[in-house]
């Protein structure tokens, strides 16, 4: 019984949430459903009273066409009654629906964009998609039938006053339905919750899996492991079928008894209006209302019986999408300062930072690149360059220490103006389905722009080449470019927007030495880009005004590239680790 009043409480909460945000089509879905149970039971009083006033006497003296007339006519208008009762809870109910799926929509891409970093990279992308996809419309389910299960209190005060009228004995053999409705509810919702929620649940690992393979589907043929993804993804797909089989074999329990219940209702009224029929206390017209109205009634039970179906997995999916809802959102500047024209220096003070659960990062870590300085981070595999990138870039806020542009710490710049001033490049590229030209411009930045962002990333040659240049579509994540063509092409889009601090996190690996120096020189001339570059390359890392290695978690040694092979060991070490691995 707890079980039971738990989802309907639940449930309820969930369902007068839905009302709250979208109320007026509701209400009219409402008001439709109001207008359909009282046209529907006044059809069944003209029902019966045309059998005892039109068809039995018909049989003997005849009727008035007049009266044959006004029955016609009244028949008529309650079904068009009906008719638009209908039309108007349905279509506002199907509004109402699409609104809420609308708002939940937004509200959890809005809170995927205002999360942390930290909070995102702990969940698979898949689950991150059911969570917008298939829990918004297993949530919502519950609104189609819900204004008519509403409206059927109306109709369930309409009928039985209607029942009671034609006859109290009958009128009682449909009041013993309800009861028996709310014991087989309690049965399922009982039963029905916690497969559910393993259902939702395995529908996201299954989008998770499937959506890790499509990624990294270069890695899958590459590798030969089309076989272990298939076998993975159908050992998922097993196990979302045998969830889905639990609560379709007590659905198949469940329907078949809701279905029967107005049947037996019905059988039983037969039997028992013939014998009151014959014993005259009641009219063949009652008889007739009377079995209408069980009719009647069969229907708005079966939905009833739907939205009891779905509420137990309408809550879990809800459930789910509070937990992203609660998700915590990343911290923003409370005075949002504006940073000062001209070049600017970024500066790292002794910063400290882990991942969740694992070995700490970044340990007292200090850098500082002065203002249009050219700065070559290096260090070995896994030493936290990248992270230090994205705390510089202020995608993470750091355990300890701060991040400095021109003495203001990070957290209180403005974040529009953190966004246009600073830039961080990835190695790995990502590029959208769209035009070359969106996919540089991202609508902040003009044609002037693009063309200088484009030459100075040298991309403007081999884009000039593309079948309609900077009019063509890539693919999806740019599969028709080259490897060096897409982070050309990342290194443009960054530079578009005229950043004043750049952070390349070995954003030109896959660039030809050749072109990789034209890109720097081209950046060097740019008197007002202070860079930071992630390099492995010797040739990179001569190019720049000093070079910092990164050891243990902190700046060990900084220097310029000559004077550094001179003093250091461990970084004459790392040279001849990065020639060996270039020469191989």
């Amino acid at each position: 019984m707890n079980d039971q009043v738990s989802v309907l409480r639940r449930g309820s909460a969930v369902l007068v949430r839905f009302i709250r945000t979208h109320p007026r089509p509701f209400a009219v879905a409402m008001a439709g459903a109001v207008l359909y149970a009282a046209a529907a039971v006044l059809g069944t009083v003209v029902l019966g009273r045309l059998t005892d006033e039109v068809l039995t006497p018909a049989f003997g003296g005849g009727v008035d066409a007049s009266t044959v007339w006004l029955f016609a006519f009244a028949t008529f208008g309650f079904a068009a009654a009906r008719a638009i009762g209908v039309i108007l809870r349905r279509y506002s109910a199907a509004v109402t629906s699409r609104r809420m799926q609308v708002t939940l929509r937004t509200a959890i891409t809005d809170r995927y964009l205002a999360a942390p970093l930290s909070w995102l990279r702990q969940r698979p992308t898949g689950e991150l998609l059911a969570h917008a996809d298939t829990d918004v419309e297993v949530a919502v389910e519950t609104i189609n039938p819900l204004p008519f299960s509403l409206g059927l209190l109306s109709l369930i005060v309409f009928a039985v006053v209607s029942l009671f009228a034609a006859d109290p004995v009958l009128a009682l053999v449909g009041l013993a339905l309800f009861p028996s409705l709310f014991g087989l509810n309690r049965f399922y919702t009982r039963r029905v919750e916690a497969p559910a929620a393993a259902v939702q649940a395995r529908v996201g690992e299954v989008s998770a899996i499937a959506h890790e393979s499509f990624d990294g589907v270069m890695v899958v043929k590459t590798l030969g492991l089309e076989q272990h993804e298939v076998d993975r993804l159908a050992a998922a797909a097993d196990r979302l079928r045998r969830e889905r089989l639990a609560v379709g074999r007590l659905r198949a329990i469940f329907e078949p008894l809701l279905d029967a219940l107005p049947s037996v209702g019905i059988v039983a009224v037969l039997a028992l209006g013939a014998w009151r029929v014959s014993e005259g206390a009641m009219t063949a017209g009652d008889m007739v209302q009377v079995i209408a109205l069980f009719n009647l009634l069969a229907f708005p039970m079966r939905v009833v019986g739907f939205l009891l179906e779905e509420l137990p997995r309408s809550v879990v999916a809800m459930e789910r999408i509070d937990d992203v809802l609660a998700a915590p959102i990343a911290e923003t500047p409370v005075s949002g300062e504006r940073l000062p024209e001209g070049t600017i220096a970024i500066r790292a003070i002794d910063l400290g930072f882990g991942y969740v659960d694992g070995e700490p990062v970044l340990a007292n870590c200090s850098l500082e690149v002065a203002a249009g300085e050219v700065v070559a981070l290096v260090g070995a595999t896994g030493s936290g360059k990248t992270t230090l990138c994205e705390l510089l870039a202020g995608l993470m806020p750091p355990d300890s220490g701060r991040v400095e542009i021109e003495g203001r710490p990070l957290d209180v710049i403005d974040p529009s103006a953190l966004h246009r001033d600073v830039a961080l490049v990835f190695q790995e590229s990502f590029l959208f389905a769209d035009s070359v030209r969106e996919n540089v411009a991202l609508d902040a930045a003009g044609p002037a722009a693009v063309h200088h962002a484009l030459a100075t990333a040298q991309a403007d040659r081999f884009v000039a080449q593309l079948p309609e240049g900077e009019a063509t579509v890539l693919g999806e994540r740019g599969v028709t470019l080259s490897g060096g063509q897409r982070q050309r092409l990342a290194l443009a889009r960054a530079l578009a927007r005229q950043p004043r601090v750049l952070l390349l996190d070995d954003a030109t690996s896959a660039v030809d030495p050749t072109v990789e120096a034209r890109i720097l020189a081209g950046l060097r001339a740019s008197s007002s880009t202070t860079t930071l570059i992630v390099a492995h390359r010797v040739s990179t890392i001569a190019l720049a005004d000093r070079v910092a290695m990164l050891r243990d978690g902190r700046i060990q040694a900084v220097g310029t590239h000559a004077d550094l092979l001179a003093r250091d060991e461990s970084y004459r070490a790392l040279v001849s680790a990065y020639e060996t691995e270039v020469g191989s």
